[in-house]
C-alpha cells in the first residue's frame, strides 16, 4: 500500500489483486443480494484507491480497509429499496448492525428466509417492485386485502428480527 501512495501503478494492481478475493469474501458473508457481490466489490475497491491518502503505513491495513468495505457495503444497502421503505427502523437497524462484526445484510437475509413464500412474494411486488396493492394483489391471484394483510405481516416480521 506505501507504494501504491507513492503512484507505483503496479503496486495498485498487485494490491487489487491481493486484497480482491479477501473484499469478495468478506462481501459474501455480508450481502443478501449474491448478484450484487461484484458491484459492490468494485465500489469498495474504488474507495480504497480514493481513500489512499488516508491509510498510514505504521498502522495495520486490514482494519484500514475493511472500515472501508463495511462502509461501502453500508452504503449499498442504505440505496436497496427495499431496506428504504422500512423507514421506523431501517436507521436503528443499521447502526445496530454497523455497531457489531455482522452486518444488516446477514440479519436482513436470515428475516427474509423466515418469510412465508406469500408473504415473500407480497413484499417483493409492492417494495421492491413499487407495484400498487391492486397490481401486485392481480400478479399473485389475491384480492387487495389479503395483499394488504401479507405485505403488513411481511413487514411486521422483518422489524421484528431486524431490531432484536
Amino acid at each position: 500500500m506505501e507504494r501504491a501512495q507513492n503512484g507505483e501503478r503496479e503496486a495498485f494492481h498487485a494490491l487489487f489483486q491481493d486484497i480482491g478475493p479477501f473484499v469478495t469474501g468478506f462481501l459474501r458473508r455480508r450481502l443478501p443480494d449474491r448478484g450484487q457481490i461484484e458491484d459492490v466489490c468494485q465500489e469498495a475497491l474504488i474507495a480504497v484507491y480514493k481513500s489512499r491518502h488516508t491509510y498510514q503505513p505504521e498502522r495495520p491495513f486490514e482494519p484500514w480497509l475493511f472500515a472501508i468495505v463495511r462502509r461501502v457495503a453500508a452504503d449499498h444497502l442504505r440505496r436497496n429499496p427495499l431496506l428504504s421503505t422500512f423507514d421506523d427502523n431501517t436507521e436503528e437497524a443499521l447502526s445496530l448492525g454497523a455497531q457489531d462484526d455482522s452486518t444488516l445484510a446477514v440479519h436482513l437475509g436470515e428475516a427474509l428466509e423466515r418469510l412465508s413464500p406469500d408473504q415473500l412474494e407480497a413484499l417483493s411486488l409492492t417494495k421492491l417492485f413499487g407495484l400498487s396493492l391492486a397490481e401486485a394483489a392481480r400478479r399473485a391471484n389475491t384480492t387487495v386485502g389479503a395483499m394488504k394483510v401479507r405485505v403488513h405481516r411481511a413487514h411486521q416480521s422483518l422489524r421484528r428480527s431486524l431490531t432484536r
